[in-house]
């Protein structure tokens, strides 16, 4: 690989990548004064010739190491919800804290028991860019947990949603819901609606 560019498929780079590719701390400071690169904050950069799909998802790592998208903007990925939420849900754990929360994405943090972050995760890989979020199961349970804070009817839309799906999985949604302590609330739920 040419030491004088970086590769144009990949949105957003830690120091440590940019290190393993060959990248020293000089380098990078002038790919970030020659605008190749943008410093995000003291570990990450976004690649500013990076051509690909664009999503905000791929800052979440870069800002919340260990972040895990979730609630509405894990129902507008799986296409549960016409809501257009204006900042990215994003799950960490409770004891966990962000060191620069950024202007733009903007982001909603939520603190979640060591239990409820860490069921359910999975990685999302798009090209040499990558996200974690809750899968679909998860998201509609904690979706259903957090009820009064997302609202009423995005709740009932996204379960609606969920239930009118080919490829839901109600045994796990019920799996979930008896972990995460709202079984009785999801069987009230899949009443009403089914």
């Amino acid at each position: 690989m040419d030491k004088t560019t970086i590769p144009e498929d990949q949105k957003i780079f830690s120091m440590q990548e940019l290190k393993n590719k060959g990248f020293s701390q000089y380098k990078v400071s002038q790919l970030v004064s020659d605008g190749h690169l943008i410093k995000l904050n003291k570990s990450y950069y976004e690649n500013s010739k990076y051509c690909g799909e664009e999503s905000d998802f791929y800052y979440v790592d870069a800002y919340t190491p260990n972040g895990v998208i979730c609630l509405l903007s894990a129902a507008v990925y799986y296409h549960l919800t016409t809501f257009i939420p204006d900042a990215i849900d994003v799950a960490i754990r409770r004891k966990s804290k962000i060191s620069t929360k950024p202007i733009w994405p903007q982001m909603n943090i939520y603190h979640y028991t060591n239990a409820r972050y860490e069921l359910g995760i999975k990685t999302v890989k798009q090209g040499k860019n990558k996200f974690s979020i809750y899968d679909m199961e998860k998201t509609v349970v904690d979706i259903v947990f957090y009820r009064e804070n997302v609202g009423i009817e995005e709740t009932k839309e996204i379960f609606t949603t969920y239930l009118q799906r080919k490829d839901r999985n109600l045994n796990r949604l019920l799996k979930y819901a008896k972990l995460m302590k709202c079984e009785t609330t999801i069987r009230q739920y899949l009443e009403v609606l089914v």
